[in-house]
């Protein structure tokens, strides 16, 4: 992404890192444009402008306003022309049509240049039956557009071949919709970039045969079939991309494998925090000993999000462990009455027993549990002796209800990081786990624009790490329910599990750089707009 004046963000730490001012005022003001703001907000904003000074040029060349678009459809003979059906030959053709011109579907780099040759001719031929300055005029942006995206080298030249056959349908589109020329979030326009996105770090083997070769082609073909439908069929297929990319992102067994325990120990650590902040708020006006709050806080916590997660919150034995802590609490407290003892003695082996089959959830050791409740057992028989004032029987029922709808009551608020590594991962799978980085939080805190700007990051799209001083090429390809694990792999069969802390620590250090400054169309309409204010007759030609 681009900083507020074009900048990457290494460019801009390069210039903050040297100590020199810069012609934008300085690093102070570098670092204050940096941090107020997420790098994709600045972008939309300067592709807005772009837009707006697209506008200008038409009005200028007496084109009027793309709006014009949306009072009235595409004249006759240019509505005809737009509407023939290609046929399709060549390496991979994918049928044909009942139209007279044919697209030679050469997916070598001299193939892309013949498709770039005959969509340029049918670019004239359709501005020739276009009766129009507005209609000519949205004729050459949008092939100008397509021009720009086949002759960008990073996306492999078959997917750019494919790309090519979008170019009659996005033209349909833009003739009826002035939205697309007026937003980043048109459908068309973030279908074609989030698929130029996911494709960016391959190269033509990596790409030719793979499922998401395959899927692409469907989606052009499924556009094709349904030209009359506009811009909902490109509504329809990227919404299929999206649900196709969370799936072939994580499609290899080890990532599915890392994705399934990074889940569970990122729900089970978020619970645990979770429940002892909600068990803190429950206890702060119950007279309950120390040694009781230290183990329900330290231990039992624990035990209740093990226990959510393995068989869930409702679950009888997770209620009942809910239930246990409000036991514990309740038979720790002072026993002035005489019937209160006789029901501590006669329910006290249960509860231990159930302490203890909670503590065997986390795996603990019997000299461990042992320990633990000598010190819960000690603690009650002081307890027992006391004289002080009991805890009213309302408050406890208050708390046991409450503990066993703890779900309802627990907030995302003060999560900080979870106990996750590569050793540990490794014992909970059962492989070698020398090909995961788990990248833990810590470091420099990040802005709360860096954290914004973490959380906007697109599944699919491709970074450069820069990580213990090796500098890798990597696919974002999996984020967490929660949003506090990322997983990040590389072309090498590397895999990076990088923490949301981390993650936002790292972009706003510029050691993880995305490799698209702005999304694959914006840049196009920008490199078309750069020749068209060189030589804005051709708009109207």
């Amino acid at each position: 992404m681009p900083g507020a004046l074009g900048q990457t963000p290494a460019q801009m730490h390069q210039a903050m890192a040297q100590g020199g001012p810069s012609q934008y005022g300085g690093t102070h003001e570098e670092t204050r444009l940096m941090t107020q703001t997420t790098p994709l907000a600045r972008t939309r904003s300067r592709a807005q402008g772009m837009f707006g000074q697209l506008k200008r040029l038409l009005v200028g060349v007496g084109a009027g306003d793309f709006s014009a678009t949306s009072a009235q459809p595409p004249s006759p003979a240019l509505a005809a022309a737009i509407a023939e059906r290609p046929q399709y030959a060549g390496a991979g053709a994918g049928g044909s049509g009942g139209g007279t011109g044919t697209v030679y579907e050469d997916f070598s780099p001299a193939g892309v240049v013949k498709v770039a040759e005959k969509l340029r001719e049918k670019t004239d031929e359709l501005k020739k039956k276009a009766e129009t300055k507005s209609e000519k005029a949205i004729i050459e942006m949008v092939a100008l557009m397509f021009q720009a995206i086949l002759a960008e080298e990073r996306i492999p030249t078959t997917i750019r071949v494919w790309f090519a056959r979008l170019q009659m349908p996005v033209l349909r589109v833009a003739l009826g919709d002035p939205e697309f020329f007026g937003s980043i979030n048109h459908p068309a326009r973030q279908l074609i970039d989030r698929m130029g996105s996911c494709v960016l770090g391959f190269d033509a083997t990596g790409i030719s045969g793979s499922a998401l070769e395959a899927e692409i082609k469907r989606i052009v073909q499924v556009i094709e079939q349904y030209p009359e439908t506009g811009k909902r069929v490109f509504q329809i297929v990227y919404d299929e991309f999206q649900k196709f990319l969370s799936k072939y992102l994580t499609g290899k067994q080890t990532t599915q494998k890392v994705v399934s325990v990074a889940q569970q120990v990122e729900q089970k650590e978020t619970l645990t925090i979770q429940y002892t902040i909600e068990m803190r708020n429950l206890l702060k006006d119950i007279p309950v000993r120390d040694e009781i709050r230290t183990f329900l806080f330290k231990v039992w916590a624990e035990v209740l999000a093990v226990s959510a997660v393995r068989k869930g919150p409702k679950d009888a034995e997770t209620v009942a462990l809910k239930k246990a802590a409000a036991d514990l609490v309740w038979s720790a407290s002072a026993k002035p009455n005489r019937n209160d003892r006789a029901r501590v003695i006669q329910d006290l082996p249960q509860l231990l027993q159930r302490l203890r089959v909670g503590m065997g959830l986390l795996g603990m050791s019997a000299t461990d549990q042992d320990a633990h409740i000598k010190i819960v057992s000690d603690t009650m028989a002081d307890a027992f002796m006391s004289k002080t004032q009991a805890i009213p029987q309302a408050q406890i029922d208050a708390m046991t209800q409450r503990l066993a709808n703890l779900e309802d009551f627990v907030s995302e608020d003060g999560l900080g990081d979870l106990p996750l590594d590569a050793e540990s991962i490794e014992m909970m799978l059962g492989i070698d786990a020398s090909t995961i980085e788990v990248v833990t939080n810590g470091g420099s805190k990040p802005t709360p624009a860096m954290v914004a700007w973490a959380q906007e990051l697109q599944p699919g799209a491709w970074f450069t790490l820069d990580h213990n001083g090796k500098v890798n090429q990597v696919q974002f390809v999996w984020r967490s329910d929660r949003k506090h694990l990322n997983l990040f792999a590389s072309s090498d069969g590397h895999s990076y599990l990088i923490q949301a802390g981390r993650l936002a620590a790292y972009l706003q250090a510029g050691l993880l750089l995305p490799q698209e400054e702005e999304t694959l169309t914006v840049r196009a309409t920008r490199e078309a707009l750069t020749r068209l204010e060189a030589n804005p007759e051709r708009l109207v030609a």
